[in-house]
């Protein structure tokens, strides 16, 4: 009988999966077969670790905070400074997959969503 490490992504998943590289920034609500729904929650000033999203998600805005999500060298990939209009709260937006990159909440709220990754 051997015992799954629960640090090592499952067979078919993204080495640098948020759930395994990134726990204590994203909880999973539900799991099955069709979907994933993460809890995620970034506070003022900080950072996840590297980690990916291997699939699309709507992303339902509970508390909005700006942030700069980074590729792992450091490159700039998105400011939210920058954008000219904000999500805000029960609002909904969608995200195609994404690849490694680590976040910093660089506002003074928490960041607060709820993803619902669509598996493919």
């Amino acid at each position: 009988m051997s015992v799954e490490d629960p640090s090592v992504p499952s067979a078919g998943m993204h080495p640098l999966d948020a759930m395994h590289v990134a726990p204590d920034h994203h909880d999973v609500l539900l799991e099955n077969e069709k979907v994933r729904v993460l809890d995620t929650r970034l506070g003022p000033g900080e950072r996840t670790p590297v980690h990916a999203h291997q699939w699309p998600a709507t992303l339902y805005v509970l508390s909005w905070s700006d942030f700069v999500r980074y590729d792992p060298n450091g490159n700039v990939l998105v400011d939210s400074r920058a954008m000219t209009v904000k999500p805000q709260p029960g609002s909904a937006i969608w995200s195609a997959p994404l690849m490694p990159h680590y976040v910093q909440n660089v506002g003074q709220t928490s960041l607060h969503i709820i993803a619902i990754e669509i598996k493919s």
